[in-house]
């Protein structure tokens, strides 16, 4: 199954709004195709948040207008957190195989920890984004989330390559003629010598935000005796040196709301549509049909637009064709870089990074690195009951799982994947929790 934002000719495509309901995508997706010739059958799309989480600042992760609200399956009503929370949802329960998400920050990530599962998050430019409904150019990329890190490992695989419509793609290393194979890197031992970093200030700083995650942190301090006892070298202290300007920084979110109102963004997209039944060309007219045309459907002002206002003020708002958005890019790439992620495992000499997953995603994000999550504990069952921000679905409470991500160089996910195929085994954590909803039905498998 594939996410509600990534085309296939046979469904509609529509980032969850009624706005792009009955328009058709030209052709498949690039990582639809190659899921076909793969021999994957495709069963639907899966629901995610509107326009990928793009959209409000009051809304609900899973819900859209076109799909309604996706929940979570460890208790009842729970945030099944986005934006790619049908994709987590279906891996979890057995609905298909594997699913397919996509990430500009933490919507892989993020609802496959919370739906038990395991989540890759690739390199942007490892996987094509053509016929893709965009965020940014520079942050979006399309991965993996199944029960299991070999069955991740092989749906990327199938998804990963150059493609002349995505120029991302270009930038994988040439001194690489052929993609590492993925699957092969899922060795037990692969933990065994490596070298692994804890900046122990990010642990400080989110704990400083929120103390309400300190069974997340409890356990990931657990789960470095059993990452040491595997052969692993924990480097603590390998912070992140620049990580008091990164909370600071608006720079991530001017870079976002650019790439998606430039002519290469979201508007690239809309002209490919070969019908269009509402004629929406650009953010304009997503803007106007929501609060205009069906603003009871779509929930608005309930659900407020508060992204897209922002994006749209030219007070505020500015493409990536604009002299301003240069340096507030480099200012991205050196918070991720230098004086973050990739500057940490250069100093020390790290094979990757590990944190609690509800940590990870930002410092990836905006330099395009990749990142896997992998089931790492539950809440108590006696934990107590956090509300999401609209009050109506459980963010954090008893039994809802969680995770621990790898978090390395670009185009370093075979290393990244060995060691959380290691992890994996070596806990089996998946599984020791049942859900709180269980399929009734299960598709036949052939020859099993």
């Amino acid at each position: 199954m594939i996410k509600n934002n990534i085309a296939s000719v046979e469904n509609n495509n529509t980032a969850g709004s009624l706005a792009l309901l009955g328009a058709r995508a030209p052709r498949d997706s690039f990582v639809a195709s190659r899921l076909r010739a793969a021999g994957a059958v495709l069963l639907g799309k899966t629901g995610l948040s509107q326009w990928a989480n793009f959209r409000s600042s009051n809304s609900s992760n899973g819900w859209s207008a076109h799909g309604g609200q996706v929940r979570g399956v460890y208790i009842e009503d729970q945030d099944p957190s986005g934006s790619s929370s049908g994709s987590g949802v279906a891996a979890s329960l057995g609905l298909a195989a594997a699913c397919l998400g996509t990430e500009t920050d933490g919507s892989i990530l993020s609802p496959a920890q919370r739906s038990g599962v395991v989540g890759i998050k690739p390199t942007v430019g490892l996987t094509s984004r053509d016929m893709v409904i965009p965020i940014s150019e520079h942050q979006d990329t399309v991965g993996p989330m199944a029960s299991s890190v070999k069955s991740a490992a092989y749906v990327l695989q199938a998804i990963a390559g150059q493609d002349a419509n995505d120029n991302y793609t270009s930038a994988i290393p040439s001194s690489i003629p052929t993609l590492p194979d993925y699957v092969a890197a899922c060795k037990p031992g692969a933990l065994g010598g490596a070298r692994l970093g804890v900046p122990s200030n990010v642990l400080e700083l989110f704990l400083s935000f929120d103390n309400s995650s300190i069974p997340e942190v409890d356990a990931f301090q657990s789960a470095l005796d059993i990452i040491r006892g595997a052969g692993s070298t924990v480097v603590l202290g390998t912070n992140f040196t620049n990580l008091t300007e990164w909370a600071a920084s608006d720079s991530e979110g001017i870079v976002l709301r650019a790439d998606f109102i430039s002519p290469t963004g979201l508007a690239a997209y809309l002209s490919k549509l070969t019908v269009n039944p509402n004629n929406i060309t650009s953010l304009a007219d997503v803007a106007r049909f929501t609060k205009t045309v069906a603003p009871g459907p779509e929930e608005f002002p309930s659900r407020n637009t508060a992204t897209w206002d922002q994006a749209l003020d030219p007070a505020t708002g500015f493409d990536n064709t604009d002299p301003r958005f240069f340096p507030v890019l480099q200012e991205n790439l050196f918070l991720g870089g230098e004086g973050g992620l990739l500057g940490a495992l250069e100093r020390h000499n790290l094979d990757a990074i590990i944190l609690p997953t509800s940590f990870a995603p930002g410092f990836a994000a905006i330099v395009g690195a990749p990142v896997i999550t992998v089931p790492l504990g539950f809440y108590p069952a006696d934990a107590p009951k956090i509300m999401d921000r609209r009050g109506e679905l459980v963010d954090t409470g008893p039994n809802v799982p969680f995770g621990i991500s790898f978090l390395g160089r670009r185009f370093d996910e075979a290393n990244l994947i060995g060691l959380a195929y290691a992890f994996e085994q070596a806990t089996k954590v998946r599984g020791k929790v049942k859900p709180y909803l269980v399929p009734g039905t299960e598709l036949p498998r052939k020859g099993r």
